[in-house]
């Protein structure tokens, strides 16, 4: 038994998907690379006597955070400023919640290799971001990009429930999960639109009082995530170990070292100068929450379980689907398709959802796009957005495949000519004369000449090698071109050689 724990509680920033900034008109880039200081104006670069007016869509989105996280909303709210000074803050105070946040009491299940593990969330606010300071290699200056400067930014905290990196990694993951299925955040970690932060503490097992709380920051990935906690566990447990103290302080990771370092001592709330914002009156968030309800979605979890109750899926075919709000879309929007074909084709089946021949066509269907659609799309998901092949589309492709009119390695063909071109699958076979021929008696005849072609290989069956009937099938497969059924082909083979 180790004789220390972990204490670890995360905080994540995540910037919402609007079109406007928190406070003013600006466009919302959410991040992106653009040309600095071109989404900017009084308001969000502090001109003196500019007043800021609350995004409404902002708040709904983190009302749909919150409901997603289980958390309670409050009524009635408020905005304070958070006073410090950095070159990036062009107020020289930030907008931000203290004493009301918006969301608050929440919890997330999250699965890990150890099993299911809850995690309390403390409180969800809103606030602005702030802007973004760049350094050029061998220039001394610094410089100040305001362009993400008001960005609306939701600050998500939790209690310390995590005992280690892989708990804290995937915590992190499925938030994203949610940010983007409810299309609330990008999240994406690269484009600092969803920044996490770990505050870590050990203390003796068996005992409840905290140890000292470092805190980690700038972490651009969920892997740096899980790493920097098990680097700190082990840090903090060999400082302890020899008798010194563990310094409460903010510490950065270093990539190419794998390792954490010290930046500064870490400030308290005292050192903020929390008060109420005086130009935004406090607001009843009825409206805000009413909306938040209506525009609810199924989350990444719940779907999860529905595609592996409703669709067979394994756990780890519903993982990766979902892991992707378009993919997931994709691909319930192709079973939809197969189930109105189905239902039109087998109209005698009262239940199709139940019947072993739909669920069979769905299984086709979700090997089909683990194995090659994706394969096609490489890492960019987001082709499924709008897809080279549509899912009216890929579910024909599907049935085709699965009554037999083309063999596997048509579909090969077939699927690779539809990706480059968008065509109808029917088309394509059609075209390049695909289509499998499942007619005995029109197999019989480049039956009978392969046998007779291939006198040498017919003696080595008849001797007793019954490898030598799939060179056959190879000859019958050649001669048609490809569009002989090669099951029929072989049955065939072997009842006249027999």
């Amino acid at each position: 038994m180790p004789k220390y724990e972990a204490i670890i509680g995360m905080e994540v920033h995540v910037e919402a998907n609007t079109k406007s900034k928190m406070f003013c008109s600006c466009k919302n880039n959410k991040g992106l690379d653009e040309t600095p200081n071109t989404h900017i104006c009084p308001v969000c670069t502090a001109h003196p006597g500019t007043l800021p007016v609350p995004n409404k869509q902002a708040l709904v989105q983190i009302a749909r955070f919150g409901k997603a996280l289980n958390c309670k909303l409050e009524e009635y709210t408020w905005f304070e400023r958070k006073s410090y000074f950095y070159p990036d803050l062009p107020k020289g105070y930030q907008i931000t919640q203290y004493e009301k946040p918006m969301c608050y009491e929440g919890n997330m299940t999250i699965e890990t290799s150890k099993g299911e593990k809850n995690i309390r969330i403390t409180r969800i606010h809103m606030e602005e971001d702030t802007g973004k300071l760049t350094h050029i290699t061998g220039d001394s200056n610094s410089y100040v990009d305001y362009n993400r400067a008001g960005i609306p930014l939701m600050e998500l905290v939790t209690e310390p429930d995590i005992r280690d990196g892989e708990e804290a990694r995937v915590f992190c993951e499925e938030l994203q999960l949610i940010l983007q299925h409810l299309d609330i955040s990008d999240a994406d970690m690269s484009k600092g639109q969803m920044r996490c932060e770990v505050n870590i503490s050990l203390r003796e097992v068996g005992t409840e009082v905290f140890g000292t709380k470092v805190e980690i920051k700038n972490l651009n990935s969920f892997k740096v995530v899980e790493n920097c906690i098990n680097y700190e566990i082990e840090r903090q447990t060999a400082l302890l170990e020899n008798g010194e103290k563990i310094i409460q302080e903010t510490r950065g990771w270093d990539d190419n070292k794998s390792e954490t370092f010290s930046q500064r001592k870490k400030e308290n709330a005292k050192d903020y100068r929390y008060f109420m914002e005086p130009d935004i009156p406090p607001f009843d968030t009825k409206e805000i929450v009413l909306e938040a309800n209506q525009s609810m979605r199924e989350l990444p979890f719940s779907k999860r379980k529905r595609f592996v109750s409703e669709y067979g899926l394994t756990k780890q075919q519903a993982e990766t689907i979902t892991k992707d709000r378009y993919l997931a879309n994709y691909y319930e929007n192709t079973i939809s398709e197969l189930l109105e074909w189905f239902s039109i084709n087998n109209q005698d089946i009262e239940n199709p959802l139940k019947s072993d021949k739909y669920l069979k066509l769905v299984k086709l269907a979700t090997n089909y796009l683990l194995t090659e659609l994706i394969r096609m799309n490489g890492e960019n998901r987001s082709d499924f957005v709008d897809p080279r092949i549509t899912a009216e589309n890929y579910a024909e492709f599907i049935t085709i495949v699965a009554s037999g009119e083309i063999s596997s390695s048509g579909a090969q063909t077939v699927l690779a000519e539809m990706f480059q071109k968008g065509s109808d699958p029917s088309d394509i076979i059609e075209e390049k004369s695909l289509r499998q021929v499942n007619d005995a008696g029109a197999l019989q005849s480049i039956v009978d000449q392969v046998i007779i072609d291939n006198e040498k290989v017919v003696n080595d069956y008849k001797s007793g090698n019954q490898n030598s009937v799939q060179f056959l099938v190879g000859q019958v497969m050649k001669t048609s071109r490809g569009s002989a059924n090669p099951q029929i082909a072989r049955e065939l083979l072997e009842k006249t050689l027999n």
